[in-house]
């Protein structure tokens, strides 16, 4: 058994939480300083570190984190239905849309928005 936890870092933990609850609809299931997590599944978990905390691990041997914020870092494909729905809710909760939805060559029809570290979040829907 295998269970998945994808951690991004932000640069405020508590933005970012209140940011994920709207777009998600959800409580975090942890929220203490230097961690928030959200149960998206049985078996996999999205969690919130801050930057800072994590340079405290790296520091030695990768650049701060802080130094690629409003980069795109990483995209978070999620497969929803009405993907419309999470695109308007996370741009009214702070994000920047990226691309509306459309039909991609790969078969879904898909949106992009970026969150408020620049994180690209991707809402997509089954085109069959």
């Amino acid at each position: 058994m295998i269970d998945f936890e994808f951690i991004i870092y932000v640069k405020n933990q508590t933005k970012s939480k209140n940011f994920y609850e709207k777009l998600l609809q959800t409580k975090p299931v942890l929220d203490v300083p230097g961690m928030t997590e959200f149960k998206l599944s049985d078996k996999l978990k999205l969690g919130l570190m801050p930057e800072n905390s994590i340079a405290k691990i790296i520091s030695n041997k990768l650049p701060h984190p802080k130094t690629g914020n409003g980069i795109a870092r990483c995209e978070i494909y999620i497969k929803v239905q009405h993907a419309d729905k999470f695109l308007q809710r996370g741009i009214e909760a702070g994000a920047k849309l990226i691309s509306p939805l459309q039909d991609r060559d790969w078969g879904d029809k898909v949106g992009y928005i970026a969150d408020l570290d620049g994180h690209i979040i991707a809402f997509a829907e089954n085109n069959n």
